[in-house]
């Protein structure tokens, strides 16, 4: 390392002692730079709306950090950091019969216990919603599945019992904040998912309570005092909000933040070469794709080649995943195959036998064989009906996603092009993008193509979401149904042996493939960067967890020198 670079305590140190001090104290961008209040400064591209976990889907930070998922995909991949409700898990062996162990004298963060009741009631609450005018099916916490429990109870203080109607791996995969009774009991459902926002102070089992929310600015968490593995060693957290990458990449070098993400790729090449700076990536479950509008009827879109499989299975070998990965993503992704990420490797396949390679000449060939040819010389093909093509394609981000470069756009739209496709790109932000994708009946279709990215968990049920005919304008955006597809998410839906999961998911996977309703584009990895001056401890392979608080428990200050 250069010793000439100063870490931002030094920095501190020596401003304080010349004769800019008094300045400098009166400087809050230049206090915040200082480690000696131990607080962890915090910046993430995200817009939390509200901190009710039953109406929100945009606020998993902050509210990860005050409130524990009964497991959660963390839990599941590394139990060394107790980062659940739950403490162990086991299914009995008529395998309809879940007993989760809570962890024994834990706490809310106002004193009072917290026990496998709550995780109880949490749980009944939403299930008691089901089939009301207010049922709790809009937010993280919602309804999703609990038509197929039987019965959830708490049958003492440390143990929660969940009994499914048919064998089901649910219960594992059933992504639910616990909250407390005692707050949420007299909450009604239509305050539940409308008029209650539960604002701060929060009551919570994470290492981090939300004190103080200012939508569109910062969140600020002080430490829980009664959390089961000791009282966290920092002061406290404030993460702040942005819309784009640009301040939080300053920030990182200024040092008035001790962690971002996810920055930009030439961004994080650029703090890389900071010595005062790490950075990491990671993968994670999102999968960036392209899609096709296979309506017909209201919301179809310009042409029935969409609805062709022979038209979009052709369309599959214009389209280079490497290139994409190693141009738009600087190499931070995997290249794209099925619906299944390598991050679920419990389930992923590279589908070797049938998976299609970049040959734009063969992809001419099964266009001209599936009957969409250029007739007339133009450059341009027609479709069955002799109408020329002219595709129109939208994308955007969501929100609490990871950006999807407009670079990888622009090439698959110039590789349709080059095959006689052209196409033209409309970007949009995420409400936009959110009311051009909707189901029919909500307004939605209308468009031909789609660039867009995904994030859901690693369940068997979430893998299989994009074909789900019961998802449809919500994660299947493409609008496709397929009888067999069905079958095989309900039978998935209904097993809890892993291996006859993996079958049921590798069908499925092969199937939907083949149909070509989507060419998935990448997965791409999620890049951060924190520095190390301040704060110690921040793990890996994960700097921050993408499903919990990981390792904001266990963050340490950097002694002072």
């Amino acid at each position: 390392m250069n010793k000439w670079t100063l870490s931002r305590r030094a920095v501190m140190k020596g401003m304080l002692l010349g004769s800019a001090a008094p300045w400098v104290m009166r400087s809050r961008a230049f206090a915040s730079s200082s480690c000696d209040d131990h607080i962890v400064r915090l910046g993430n591209i995200v817009a939390p709306d509200s901190m009710n976990p039953f109406v929100t889907w945009g606020s998993f930070w902050p509210i990860t950090f005050t409130y524990d998922l009964l497991v959660g995909p963390d839990a599941l991949r590394h139990p060394d950091w107790k980062a659940s409700f739950a403490k162990g898990w086991s299914v009995a062996d008529d395998t309809v019969t879940w007993t989760f162990k809570i962890w024994p004298g834990m706490k809310w963060s106002d004193g009072q216990p917290a026990t496998a009741r709550d995780a109880a009631f949490t749980y009944n609450y939403l299930l008691g919603s089901i089939g009301k005018a207010d049922e709790l099916n809009i937010g993280f916490n919602n309804t999703g599945g609990f038509e197929r429990f039987k019965s959830i109870t708490a049958l003492d203080d440390e143990t929660l019992q969940i009994v499914t109607k048919a064998p089901t791996r649910l219960p594992l995969y059933k992504n639910v904040m616990i909250v407390p009774e005692h707050i949420w009991k007299d909450i009604s459902y239509a305050d539940a998912r409308s008029t209650f926002r539960n604002d701060p102070p929060l009551v919570g089992t994470g290492p981090m309570i939300v004190a103080e929310f200012q939508q569109g600015q910062f969140a600020r968490l002080v430490p829980n005092k009664y959390f089961r593995t000791g009282k966290p060693k920092t002061s406290g957290i404030i993460i702040r909000f942005f819309d784009s990458a640009d301040p939080l990449a300053q920030g990182l070098k200024s040092g008035s933040l001790d962690y971002g993400s996810p920055p930009t790729a030439a961004q994080w090449a650029d703090l890389s070469k900071d010595p005062s700076i790490v950075v990491g990536e990671v993968r994670v479950e999102q999968r960036n794709y392209l899609a096709f509008n296979t309506l017909s009827g209201d919301g179809a879109g310009s042409t029935k080649a969409l609805q062709d499989p022979a038209f979009r299975d052709a369309i599959g070998y214009a389209i280079d995943q490497k290139t994409i990965v190693d141009r738009a993503y600087r190499g931070h992704a995997d290249p794209g195959v099925g619906l299944v990420m390598p991050l679920a490797a419990d389930y992923y396949s590279d589908l070797g036998d049938i998976r299609r390679h970049f040959d734009p000449a063969e992809a001419g060939r099964r266009l001209d064989a599936a009957g969409y040819r250029d007739t007339n010389g133009d450059g341009v093909r027609e479709d069955k009906e002799g109408k020329r093509f002219q595709l129109e394609l939208i994308t955007g981000t969501d929100s609490g996603e990871l950006e999807i470069p407009i670079a990888a756009v622009q090439l698959v739209a110039g590789w349709l092009g080059q095959i006689g496709i052209p196409v033209s790109v409309t970007q949009f932000d995420s409400g936009a993008l959110g009311a051009h994708t909707a189901a029919p009946e909500n307004g939605g279709g209308g468009w031909d193509l789609l660039v867009r990215g995904g994030w859901l968990s690693p369940s068997p049920h979430d893998l299989l979401a994009l074909g789900d005919s019961k998802r449809i304008g919500i994660d299947n955006t493409s609008y496709w149904k397929n009888d067999k597809f069905e079958e095989l998410v309900s039978e998935v839906d209904v097993t809890v042996d892993l291996k006859q999961s993996q079958e049921l998911v590798d069908q499925a996977a092969r199937l939907i493939y083949t149909e070509a309703p989507y060419i998935m584009l990448c997965y791409p990895f999620m890049l951060d960067a924190h520095r190390k001056d301040c704060f110690e401890g921040w793990g890996s392979p994960d700097s921050i967890a993408a499903w919990s608080y990981f390792p904001l428990d266990r963050l340490k200050p950097v002694p002072a020198p």
